[in-house]
């Protein structure tokens, strides 16, 4: 038993420091993402571009994350997620700094589409790490809590970009994190690790192996983890394709994450805007009511996690529905509120976030980590957030379209649609149940 203790330890101390320092830089990715939606009034006053133009720079970012999460997500469970990731986060600093410095609409949609290529290889990858360490049993939990991460990126970016845009002007906006994004390269570089195999440790599925309490079973962890460190094994392309393109019900996931990221979108690009030309808020105040959003997306991702574990029996279908339904009528109610009333309208900001990203962290983590399995997750992970943001692309311009055009309510009535379609297509797998991986 003292070598299955000692395992033990080890697995608690190297899942501590992946979660960790994987949470940690990808919060870090939304401060130079979010701060674009925070930017754009600046711009917009600076420049005077029309909000179909304004949405055509957040669109470009969408169709190119997109186009890096199916590539990468493949990538990922092949290489890893060490070298690609900091990489992704070297590169994707270097175009927020130079966002900072055009003129043109030309090169600000350019840089931004740049940059959202590169911002593609941080959530899969990591998503397929998190796979790596923690087992079928722990994952609802796990994903919720780590899923939190980029909702505290997100208020985080909004905090810090509505200071610098209030006191310094929407330059500042890029300059700023791009500096604290490309040092964090340096932290998952020396910080993370692919796999519990590339530092000696018998894989997820040995270590958690119910019969290695036997001393045949010691034996061969013993074996196993006197090896010299190893990558992960990559079961090959077609493994990961049956995985993702061969998988109705990944299908299903995908198409219903298209029209959640359209109404997740909708408030995540222009809600400070809506504040700031209906409500007449400052830009800098416009930022801190939109922070309510990821602070109470945190806490629906959390939710939706514990739910999954706790009630439902590792079932994803049931709270994901049930969440989507509450933010398409929230989204609904959300206009109504008189502008003069701050404390409903916040008060309904803050719910729209919580059931916004519960179902969409269970989305875009505990499910491709169900269907792709951890050897797949990467790719699973890279294939539904990559048709999520065709939804993200089409709601960046197209509701820019639909404000100019038809003003805030057709661009509400869009959000609210897609919230409803996205349930009823997840209502479909109400009762699908994972099941356990076997490598060994």
């Amino acid at each position: 038993m003292a070598l299955k203790d000692n395992l033990k330890r080890q697995f608690r101390d190297w899942r501590i420091r992946i979660f960790t320092v994987a949470w940690i830089t990808y919060a870090l990715f939304y401060i130079t993402r979010a701060n674009l939606s925070i930017a754009i009034p600046g711009i917009n006053q600076e420049f005077g571009y029309s909000k179909t133009m304004l949405g055509s720079i957040g669109s470009a970012l969408f169709a190119t994350y997109a186009i890096g999460q199916f590539t990468n997500g493949q990538l990922g469970d092949k290489f890893g997620a060490r070298k690609l990731v900091t990489i992704g986060i070297i590169i994707s600093a270097l175009a927020n700094l130079a966002f900072g410095f055009t003129a043109t609409i030309t090169a600000m949609v350019l840089l931004w589409a740049i940059n959202g290529y590169f911002q593609s290889t941080g959530w899969p990858l990591n998503v397929k790490t998190i796979a790596n360490w923690f087992p079928l049993e722990r994952r609802g939990t796990i994903t919720g809590l780590y899923g939190s991460c980029y909702q505290a990126g997100n208020a985080l970016s909004w905090l810090l970009s509505g200071y610098l845009a209030s006191n310094y002007g929407w330059r500042q906006v890029f300059w700023v994190p791009a500096l604290i994004f490309g040092l964090s390269s340096l932290l998952f570089y020396f910080g993370i690790r692919n796999s519990p195999e590339s530092v000696g440790l018998p894989s997820i599925e040995e270590f958690e192996d119910p019969s290695a309490t036997t001393k045949s079973s010691e034996k061969q962890i013993a074996k196993r983890s006197e090896a010299k460190p190893v990558e992960e094994e990559h079961l090959g392309f077609s493994f990961t394709l049956r995985r993702t393109f061969g998988n109705p019900k990944i299908w299903i996931v995908g198409i219903a994450f298209i029209f959640l990221d359209v109404i997740r979108y909708g408030f995540f690009i222009w809600a400070p805007t809506y504040l700031f030309e209906v409500q007449k808020a400052e830009i800098s105040i416009a930022a801190y009511k939109t922070m309510v959003i990821p602070i109470a997306g945190s806490l629906g991702a959390i939710s939706a996690g514990w739910l999954t574990q706790k009630h439902f029996g590792s079932r994803r279908g049931p709270p994901v529905t049930i969440m989507l339904v509450c933010l398409g009528t929230l989204a609904w109610l959300y206009p109504k509120i008189p502008t003069d009333n701050w404390v409903l309208g916040l008060v309904c900001l803050a719910m729209i976030g919580y059931f916004t990203y519960g179902p969409h962290v269970t989305m875009v983590a505990a499910i491709p980590m169900d269907f792709g399995t951890r050897k797949g997750a990467a790719s699973a992970t890279g294939f539904i957030d990559g048709l999520g943001y065709i939804g993200a692309f089409l709601t960046s311009i197209i509701s820019g379209m639909l404000i100019d055009n038809y003003g805030w309510g057709a661009a509400f009535n869009f959000w609210i649609a897609s919230a409803f379609i996205a349930a009823g297509l997840m209502v479909t797998l109400w009762k699908y149940k994972p099941q356990r991986e076997k490598y060994i």
